[in-house]
Protein backbone atom coordinates (compact mmCIF):
# COMPACT_ATOMS: atom_id res chain seq x y z
CA UNK A 1 0.00 0.00 0.00
CA UNK A 2 1.50 3.48 -1.35
CA UNK A 3 2.04 5.83 1.45
CA UNK A 4 -0.07 9.37 0.47
CA UNK A 5 2.87 11.43 0.29
CA UNK A 6 2.87 14.92 2.10
CA UNK A 7 1.63 18.11 0.47
CA UNK A 8 4.13 20.75 0.95
CA UNK A 9 3.97 23.93 -1.37
CA UNK A 10 7.45 25.09 -3.15
CA UNK A 11 9.35 27.78 -1.84
CA UNK A 12 8.03 30.08 -4.60
CA UNK A 13 4.63 29.90 -3.54
CA UNK A 14 4.91 30.23 -0.15
CA UNK A 15 6.74 33.41 -0.62
CA UNK A 16 3.89 34.61 -2.99
CA UNK A 17 1.08 33.59 -0.76
CA UNK A 18 2.04 35.07 2.43
CA UNK A 19 2.15 38.39 0.70
CA UNK A 20 -1.20 38.09 -0.51
CA UNK A 21 -2.21 36.62 2.51
CA UNK A 22 -0.75 40.48 3.98
CA UNK A 23 -2.47 42.00 1.08
CA UNK A 24 -6.31 40.52 2.07
CA UNK A 25 -5.78 40.80 5.60
CA UNK A 26 -5.34 44.33 5.19
CA UNK A 27 -7.76 45.34 2.32
CA UNK A 28 -10.33 43.86 5.41
CA UNK A 29 -9.06 46.67 7.53
CA UNK A 30 -9.13 49.38 4.89
CA UNK A 31 -12.80 48.83 4.11
CA UNK A 32 -14.08 49.78 7.68
CA UNK A 33 -15.87 52.82 7.63
CA UNK A 34 -13.79 54.32 10.26
CA UNK A 35 -10.48 53.52 8.16
CA UNK A 36 -11.94 56.99 6.23
CA UNK A 37 -12.02 60.92 7.25
CA UNK A 38 -15.52 60.53 5.22
CA UNK A 39 -16.80 57.62 7.31
CA UNK A 40 -17.50 55.77 4.60
CA UNK A 41 -16.38 52.32 2.91
CA UNK A 42 -14.09 52.41 0.65
CA UNK A 43 -14.92 50.61 -2.16
CA UNK A 44 -12.62 47.12 -1.80
CA UNK A 45 -10.94 47.61 -5.34
CA UNK A 46 -9.39 51.13 -4.10
CA UNK A 47 -9.13 49.32 -0.97
CA UNK A 48 -7.53 46.21 -2.12
CA UNK A 49 -5.08 48.23 -4.34
CA UNK A 50 -3.76 50.50 -1.44
CA UNK A 51 -3.19 47.48 0.69
CA UNK A 52 -1.24 45.93 -2.11
CA UNK A 53 0.79 49.06 -2.83
CA UNK A 54 1.63 49.46 0.94
CA UNK A 55 2.46 45.38 1.43
CA UNK A 56 4.50 45.20 -1.64
CA UNK A 57 5.75 48.90 -0.17
CA UNK A 58 5.04 50.49 -3.97
CA UNK A 59 3.77 54.10 -3.06
CA UNK A 60 0.73 53.96 -5.97
CA UNK A 61 -2.43 55.13 -4.33
CA UNK A 62 -5.84 56.13 -5.56
CA UNK A 63 -6.48 57.98 -2.67
CA UNK A 64 -3.64 60.79 -0.88
CA UNK A 65 -2.96 59.08 2.28
CA UNK A 66 -3.30 61.98 4.64
CA UNK A 67 -6.70 63.38 3.15
CA UNK A 68 -8.74 60.26 2.88
CA UNK A 69 -7.38 58.10 5.74
CA UNK A 70 -7.71 58.70 9.21
CA UNK A 71 -5.29 57.57 11.86
CA UNK A 72 -6.35 54.06 12.18
CA UNK A 73 -6.03 53.42 8.49
CA UNK A 74 -2.64 55.28 8.02
CA UNK A 75 -1.33 52.88 10.82
CA UNK A 76 -3.00 49.77 8.98
CA UNK A 77 -0.94 50.87 6.10
CA UNK A 78 2.14 51.28 7.70
CA UNK A 79 1.74 48.11 9.26
CA UNK A 80 1.88 47.04 5.97
CA UNK A 81 4.47 48.95 4.58
CA UNK A 82 6.57 47.54 7.80
CA UNK A 83 5.99 44.02 7.38
CA UNK A 84 6.51 44.06 3.25
CA UNK A 85 9.70 45.92 4.24
CA UNK A 86 10.93 43.11 6.39
CA UNK A 87 9.41 40.67 4.33
CA UNK A 88 7.09 38.05 5.08
CA UNK A 89 9.00 34.95 5.86
CA UNK A 90 11.19 37.56 8.18
CA UNK A 91 8.28 38.66 10.41
CA UNK A 92 7.28 34.72 10.27
CA UNK A 93 10.85 33.69 11.90
CA UNK A 94 10.67 36.37 14.75
CA UNK A 95 7.73 34.78 15.87
CA UNK A 96 9.35 30.76 15.55
CA UNK A 97 12.37 32.96 17.76
CA UNK A 98 10.03 34.41 19.87
CA UNK A 99 8.37 31.26 20.84
CA UNK A 100 11.37 29.11 20.81
CA UNK A 101 10.69 26.68 17.88
CA UNK A 102 13.40 25.67 15.81
CA UNK A 103 12.98 26.17 11.96
CA UNK A 104 12.71 23.56 9.64
CA UNK A 105 15.05 22.93 6.32
CA UNK A 106 12.66 23.67 4.55
CA UNK A 107 11.57 26.94 6.61
CA UNK A 108 15.39 28.19 6.19
CA UNK A 109 14.95 27.69 2.85
CA UNK A 110 12.15 29.98 2.26
CA UNK A 111 13.90 32.57 4.64
CA UNK A 112 16.95 32.53 2.70
CA UNK A 113 15.10 33.06 -0.77
CA UNK A 114 12.98 36.11 0.61
CA UNK A 115 16.03 38.01 2.66
CA UNK A 116 18.12 37.47 -0.38
CA UNK A 117 20.38 35.00 0.58
CA UNK A 118 19.95 32.41 -1.93
CA UNK A 119 18.65 28.89 -1.52
CA UNK A 120 21.68 27.26 -0.34
CA UNK A 121 22.98 28.85 2.47
CA UNK A 122 20.97 27.80 5.28
CA UNK A 123 23.27 28.58 8.15
CA UNK A 124 23.09 31.38 10.35
CA UNK A 125 19.21 31.94 9.72
CA UNK A 126 18.51 33.17 13.26
CA UNK A 127 21.36 35.64 13.65
CA UNK A 128 20.40 37.17 10.23
CA UNK A 129 16.83 37.43 11.09
CA UNK A 130 17.91 39.00 14.56
CA UNK A 131 20.09 41.36 11.84
CA UNK A 132 16.82 42.13 9.72
CA UNK A 133 14.89 43.48 12.51
CA UNK A 134 17.29 45.06 15.15
CA UNK A 135 19.13 47.24 11.85
CA UNK A 136 16.08 48.05 10.25
CA UNK A 137 14.88 49.30 13.59
CA UNK A 138 17.87 51.30 14.53
CA UNK A 139 18.13 53.01 10.93
CA UNK A 140 14.49 53.83 11.10
CA UNK A 141 14.76 55.24 14.29
CA UNK A 142 17.84 57.50 13.37
CA UNK A 143 16.71 58.50 10.52
CA UNK A 144 12.90 59.75 12.58
CA UNK A 145 15.19 61.56 14.96
CA UNK A 146 16.49 63.51 12.15
CA UNK A 147 13.57 64.12 10.76
CA UNK A 148 11.97 65.16 13.75
CA UNK A 149 14.73 68.36 13.65
CA UNK A 150 12.64 69.39 11.20
CA UNK A 151 9.10 68.38 11.30
CA UNK A 152 8.60 68.96 15.34
CA UNK A 153 9.13 72.52 14.82
CA UNK A 154 6.89 72.81 11.60
CA UNK A 155 3.92 70.67 12.80
CA UNK A 156 4.37 70.32 16.48
CA UNK A 157 5.71 67.63 18.70
CA UNK A 158 3.26 64.51 18.70
CA UNK A 159 2.49 65.25 14.94
CA UNK A 160 5.73 65.90 14.07
CA UNK A 161 7.19 62.58 15.78
CA UNK A 162 4.08 60.82 13.84
CA UNK A 163 5.29 62.35 11.07
CA UNK A 164 8.60 61.68 11.40
CA UNK A 165 8.39 58.12 11.98
CA UNK A 166 6.00 57.30 9.38
CA UNK A 167 8.44 58.99 6.31
CA UNK A 168 11.21 57.25 8.01
CA UNK A 169 9.76 53.79 7.74
CA UNK A 170 8.33 54.69 4.50
CA UNK A 171 12.05 56.16 3.09
CA UNK A 172 13.46 52.86 4.11
CA UNK A 173 11.08 50.30 3.28
CA UNK A 174 11.14 51.97 -0.29
CA UNK A 175 7.39 52.78 0.02
CA UNK A 176 7.01 56.24 -1.09
CA UNK A 177 3.98 56.92 1.46
CA UNK A 178 3.34 60.45 2.89
CA UNK A 179 1.22 62.64 4.78
CA UNK A 180 2.04 65.98 3.02
CA UNK A 181 -1.24 65.93 1.82
CA UNK A 182 -2.27 67.54 -1.47
CA UNK A 183 -2.74 70.79 -3.66
CA UNK A 184 -4.53 72.68 -5.96
CA UNK A 185 -2.31 73.26 -9.38
CA UNK A 186 -3.97 74.38 -12.99
CA UNK A 187 -7.20 73.23 -11.33
CA UNK A 188 -6.40 69.29 -10.77
CA UNK A 189 -5.50 68.03 -7.39
CA UNK A 190 -2.12 67.04 -7.34
CA UNK A 191 0.02 65.21 -4.17
CA UNK A 192 2.51 67.53 -2.60
CA UNK A 193 4.97 64.73 -1.57
CA UNK A 194 8.13 66.00 -0.46
CA UNK A 195 7.96 69.13 -2.97
CA UNK A 196 8.02 71.66 -0.11
CA UNK A 197 11.75 70.52 1.09
CA UNK A 198 13.49 70.66 -2.34
CA UNK A 199 15.85 72.69 -1.11
CA UNK A 200 16.07 71.40 2.18
CA UNK A 201 19.61 69.10 2.82
CA UNK A 202 18.18 68.04 5.93
CA UNK A 203 14.84 66.45 4.96
CA UNK A 204 16.13 65.87 1.34
CA UNK A 205 19.62 63.81 2.03
CA UNK A 206 18.15 61.98 5.18
CA UNK A 207 15.26 60.33 2.77
CA UNK A 208 18.10 59.56 0.40
CA UNK A 209 20.23 57.87 2.92
CA UNK A 210 17.49 55.79 4.20
CA UNK A 211 16.36 54.76 0.35
CA UNK A 212 19.63 53.76 -0.67
CA UNK A 213 20.24 51.53 2.97
CA UNK A 214 16.79 50.08 2.30
CA UNK A 215 17.55 49.55 -1.91
CA UNK A 216 20.69 47.73 -0.91
CA UNK A 217 19.46 44.68 0.61
CA UNK A 218 19.89 43.27 4.01
CA UNK A 219 22.73 40.39 3.40
CA UNK A 220 24.78 43.81 1.33
CA UNK A 221 25.01 45.97 4.17
CA UNK A 222 25.33 42.80 6.66
CA UNK A 223 28.12 42.09 5.16
CA UNK A 224 29.74 45.10 4.75
CA UNK A 225 29.83 45.43 8.66
CA UNK A 226 31.38 42.19 8.63
CA UNK A 227 33.86 42.92 7.44
CA UNK A 228 34.42 45.99 8.94
CA UNK A 229 34.03 48.58 6.03
CA UNK A 230 36.84 46.53 4.59
CA UNK A 231 35.54 46.48 0.83
CA UNK A 232 38.24 44.54 0.26
CA UNK A 233 37.35 41.46 1.79
CA UNK A 234 33.51 41.87 0.30
CA UNK A 235 31.56 39.02 -2.31
CA UNK A 236 31.50 39.83 -5.77
CA UNK A 237 28.21 40.12 -5.39
CA UNK A 238 28.43 43.38 -2.63
CA UNK A 239 31.09 44.62 -4.77
CA UNK A 240 29.09 44.45 -7.92
CA UNK A 241 25.91 45.72 -6.03
CA UNK A 242 27.56 49.04 -4.36
CA UNK A 243 29.49 49.71 -7.15
CA UNK A 244 26.41 49.89 -10.13
CA UNK A 245 24.57 51.29 -7.55
CA UNK A 246 27.24 54.20 -7.34
CA UNK A 247 27.64 54.62 -10.97
CA UNK A 248 23.44 54.70 -11.26
CA UNK A 249 23.45 57.73 -8.65
CA UNK A 250 26.49 59.37 -9.54
CA UNK A 251 25.51 59.13 -13.44
CA UNK A 252 21.65 59.77 -12.92
CA UNK A 253 22.47 62.50 -10.97
CA UNK A 254 24.32 64.19 -13.82
CA UNK A 255 22.01 63.70 -16.10
CA UNK A 256 19.05 65.43 -14.09
CA UNK A 257 20.86 67.63 -13.98
CA UNK A 258 21.90 68.21 -17.52
CA UNK A 259 18.45 67.45 -18.75
CA UNK A 260 16.20 69.54 -16.16
CA UNK A 261 18.54 72.35 -15.12
CA UNK A 262 16.02 74.51 -17.15
CA UNK A 263 12.92 72.57 -15.67
CA UNK A 264 10.32 75.15 -14.41
CA UNK A 265 10.43 72.80 -10.94
CA UNK A 266 13.87 74.12 -10.51
CA UNK A 267 12.90 77.71 -11.32
CA UNK A 268 14.97 80.09 -8.20
CA UNK A 269 17.33 77.07 -7.71
CA UNK A 270 20.74 77.88 -7.48
CA UNK A 271 23.69 75.19 -8.49
CA UNK A 272 23.64 73.40 -5.10
CA UNK A 273 19.91 72.94 -5.02
CA UNK A 274 19.56 72.18 -8.56
CA UNK A 275 22.37 69.25 -7.37
CA UNK A 276 20.42 68.49 -5.00
CA UNK A 277 17.49 67.53 -6.26
CA UNK A 278 18.79 66.10 -9.51
CA UNK A 279 20.26 63.55 -6.76
CA UNK A 280 17.14 62.84 -5.27
CA UNK A 281 15.15 62.11 -8.47
CA UNK A 282 18.13 59.82 -9.21
CA UNK A 283 17.32 58.40 -5.64
CA UNK A 284 13.89 58.49 -5.53
CA UNK A 285 13.49 57.19 -9.27
CA UNK A 286 15.27 53.65 -8.77
CA UNK A 287 12.22 52.24 -6.30
CA UNK A 288 11.20 54.61 -3.79
CA UNK A 289 8.03 56.95 -5.01
CA UNK A 290 9.10 59.95 -2.99
CA UNK A 291 9.58 63.46 -5.37
CA UNK A 292 10.33 66.77 -4.47
CA UNK A 293 9.61 68.01 -8.35
CA UNK A 294 6.41 67.45 -10.21
CA UNK A 295 7.19 64.27 -12.09
CA UNK A 296 4.94 65.83 -14.45
CA UNK A 297 7.37 68.87 -15.34
CA UNK A 298 10.30 66.79 -16.26
CA UNK A 299 11.56 67.20 -19.87
CA UNK A 300 11.04 64.19 -22.32
CA UNK A 301 14.74 63.38 -21.72
CA UNK A 302 14.11 63.52 -18.04
CA UNK A 303 11.20 61.09 -18.25
CA UNK A 304 12.82 58.28 -19.88
CA UNK A 305 15.37 58.70 -17.69
CA UNK A 306 13.30 57.64 -15.15
CA UNK A 307 11.69 54.82 -17.11
CA UNK A 308 15.12 53.65 -17.21
CA UNK A 309 16.28 54.01 -13.49
CA UNK A 310 13.16 52.63 -12.26
CA UNK A 311 13.44 49.50 -14.58
CA UNK A 312 16.71 48.87 -13.46
CA UNK A 313 15.61 49.48 -9.95
CA UNK A 314 17.49 48.21 -6.63
CA UNK A 315 19.24 45.12 -5.32
CA UNK A 316 17.93 41.79 -4.60
CA UNK A 317 17.16 40.84 -1.54
CA UNK A 318 16.26 44.54 -0.73
CA UNK A 319 13.15 46.33 -0.47
CA UNK A 320 13.33 47.48 -3.72
CA UNK A 321 12.05 46.35 -6.93
CA UNK A 322 12.77 46.10 -10.59
CA UNK A 323 14.99 44.14 -13.02
CA UNK A 324 17.76 44.54 -10.11
CA UNK A 325 21.35 45.76 -9.93
CA UNK A 326 23.08 42.39 -9.91
CA UNK A 327 20.77 41.29 -13.18
CA UNK A 328 21.71 44.22 -15.08
CA UNK A 329 25.20 44.18 -14.12
CA UNK A 330 25.56 40.07 -15.64
CA UNK A 331 23.57 40.85 -18.34
CA UNK A 332 25.94 44.20 -19.09
CA UNK A 333 29.41 42.27 -18.32
CA UNK A 334 27.50 39.13 -20.81
CA UNK A 335 26.99 41.69 -23.26
CA UNK A 336 30.62 43.13 -23.44
CA UNK A 337 32.25 39.45 -23.07
CA UNK A 338 30.46 38.43 -26.48
CA UNK A 339 30.56 41.12 -28.69
CA UNK A 340 34.60 40.71 -27.33
CA UNK A 341 34.40 37.58 -28.63
CA UNK A 342 35.47 35.70 -25.04
CA UNK A 343 34.98 32.16 -23.59
CA UNK A 344 33.75 33.55 -20.47
CA UNK A 345 32.11 36.05 -18.69
CA UNK A 346 35.06 37.60 -16.48
CA UNK A 347 34.17 40.14 -13.82
CA UNK A 348 37.08 41.78 -11.94
CA UNK A 349 38.70 38.58 -11.07
CA UNK A 350 36.23 36.43 -10.93
CA UNK A 351 33.93 33.90 -13.51
CA UNK A 352 30.39 33.54 -13.90
CA UNK A 353 28.74 30.88 -15.49
CA UNK A 354 26.78 31.36 -18.49
CA UNK A 355 23.34 29.52 -17.18
CA UNK A 356 23.56 32.84 -14.69
CA UNK A 357 23.94 34.82 -17.69
CA UNK A 358 20.70 32.40 -19.19
CA UNK A 359 18.80 33.35 -16.05
CA UNK A 360 19.25 37.14 -16.07
CA UNK A 361 18.17 36.93 -19.80
CA UNK A 362 15.47 35.37 -18.76
CA UNK A 363 14.37 37.72 -15.93
CA UNK A 364 14.75 40.87 -18.56
CA UNK A 365 12.54 39.26 -21.50
CA UNK A 366 9.98 38.49 -18.80
CA UNK A 367 9.95 41.97 -17.59
CA UNK A 368 9.91 43.72 -20.87
CA UNK A 369 7.25 41.69 -22.57
CA UNK A 370 5.36 42.10 -18.82
CA UNK A 371 5.37 46.15 -19.05
CA UNK A 372 4.16 45.80 -22.74
CA UNK A 373 1.43 43.43 -22.50
CA UNK A 374 0.14 45.66 -19.19
CA UNK A 375 0.84 49.11 -21.31
CA UNK A 376 -1.07 47.58 -24.05
CA UNK A 377 -4.09 46.40 -21.84
CA UNK A 378 -4.21 49.66 -19.95
CA UNK A 379 -4.48 51.52 -23.14
CA UNK A 380 -6.89 49.51 -24.83
CA UNK A 381 -9.56 49.34 -21.70
CA UNK A 382 -8.92 53.03 -20.23
CA UNK A 383 -10.00 56.13 -21.99
CA UNK A 384 -7.50 58.34 -24.16
CA UNK A 385 -8.16 61.40 -21.76
CA UNK A 386 -7.88 59.05 -18.73
CA UNK A 387 -4.19 57.82 -19.50
CA UNK A 388 -2.14 58.48 -22.57
CA UNK A 389 0.13 55.82 -23.65
CA UNK A 390 3.14 57.20 -21.56
CA UNK A 391 1.16 57.82 -18.89
CA UNK A 392 0.95 53.60 -19.44
CA UNK A 393 3.51 52.88 -20.05
CA UNK A 394 4.87 55.28 -16.93
CA UNK A 395 2.49 53.21 -14.65
CA UNK A 396 3.49 49.57 -15.68
CA UNK A 397 6.94 50.38 -15.27
CA UNK A 398 6.43 52.08 -11.90
CA UNK A 399 4.34 49.02 -10.44
CA UNK A 400 6.68 46.45 -11.67
CA UNK A 401 10.13 48.41 -10.13
CA UNK A 402 7.50 49.21 -6.60
CA UNK A 403 8.59 52.96 -7.59
CA UNK A 404 5.59 54.49 -6.79
CA UNK A 405 5.89 57.47 -8.81
CA UNK A 406 2.78 58.12 -11.46
CA UNK A 407 1.86 60.69 -13.82
CA UNK A 408 -1.80 60.34 -13.53
CA UNK A 409 -4.80 59.85 -11.69
CA UNK A 410 -5.18 56.38 -10.97
CA UNK A 411 -8.55 56.47 -9.09
CA UNK A 412 -10.06 57.24 -12.05
CA UNK A 413 -8.88 53.50 -13.38
CA UNK A 414 -11.01 50.86 -14.37
CA UNK A 415 -11.04 48.01 -12.00
CA UNK A 416 -8.90 45.94 -14.61
CA UNK A 417 -6.29 48.19 -14.79
CA UNK A 418 -5.94 48.13 -11.13
CA UNK A 419 -6.09 44.69 -10.89
CA UNK A 420 -3.12 44.37 -13.38
CA UNK A 421 -1.04 46.76 -11.62
CA UNK A 422 -1.81 44.76 -8.36
CA UNK A 423 -0.10 41.88 -10.20
CA UNK A 424 2.66 44.06 -11.11
CA UNK A 425 3.71 45.20 -8.00
CA UNK A 426 3.07 41.71 -6.26
CA UNK A 427 5.53 40.16 -9.36
CA UNK A 428 8.36 43.44 -8.39
CA UNK A 429 8.19 42.68 -4.71
CA UNK A 430 8.50 38.85 -4.75
CA UNK A 431 10.75 39.01 -7.85
CA UNK A 432 9.83 38.18 -11.10
CA UNK A 433 11.59 34.83 -11.29
CA UNK A 434 9.80 33.85 -8.06
CA UNK A 435 6.81 35.11 -9.16
CA UNK A 436 7.26 32.97 -12.62
CA UNK A 437 8.27 29.91 -10.55
CA UNK A 438 5.27 29.98 -8.00
CA UNK A 439 3.16 29.91 -11.16
CA UNK A 440 4.50 27.78 -12.95
CA UNK A 441 7.06 25.44 -11.40
CA UNK A 442 6.05 21.64 -11.87
CA UNK A 443 7.71 18.26 -9.94
CA UNK A 444 11.11 17.74 -11.65
CA UNK A 445 11.34 15.21 -14.16
CA UNK A 446 13.99 13.65 -16.19
CA UNK A 447 14.91 15.79 -19.21
CA UNK A 448 14.79 14.29 -22.79
CA UNK A 449 18.20 16.01 -24.85
CA UNK A 450 16.77 16.51 -28.09
CA UNK A 451 19.78 16.64 -31.27
CA UNK A 452 21.07 20.19 -31.63
CA UNK A 453 20.75 22.68 -34.60
CA UNK A 454 21.16 26.52 -34.65
CA UNK A 455 19.16 28.95 -35.40
CA UNK A 456 20.85 32.69 -37.42
CA UNK A 457 21.06 35.60 -34.98
CA UNK A 458 22.00 39.06 -34.87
Amino acid sequence: MKKKRKFKLSIWRILALGYLITMFLGSVLLILPFATRAGESTSYIDALFTAASATFITGLAPYDTATHWTLFGQLVMLFLIQLGGLGFMTVVSVIFVMFRHGMGLHERRVMMMDAGGGSTVLTGVKKLVIRIVAGSLIIEAVGALLLCIRFIPQFGALKGIYYSIWHSVSAFCNAGFDLMGTELVDGSVVSVSLTNYATDPLVSLTICCLIILGGLGFCVWGEVMDIKFNLKKASLNTKVILIVNAVLLIGGTLLYLLFERNNPSYAGFNFGEKLLASFFNSTTARTAGFSTTAVSSLSDSGFLLTILLMFIGGSSGSTAGGLKVGTFAVITMGMIGVFRGRRDINIGKRRIEYSLLLRALAILTACLMTVIISTLIICGVEPHEVAHFDDALFLSVSALSTAGLGTCDIASFCWLSKLILIILMLAGRVGVLTFALALGEKKTTAEIRRPVENILIG
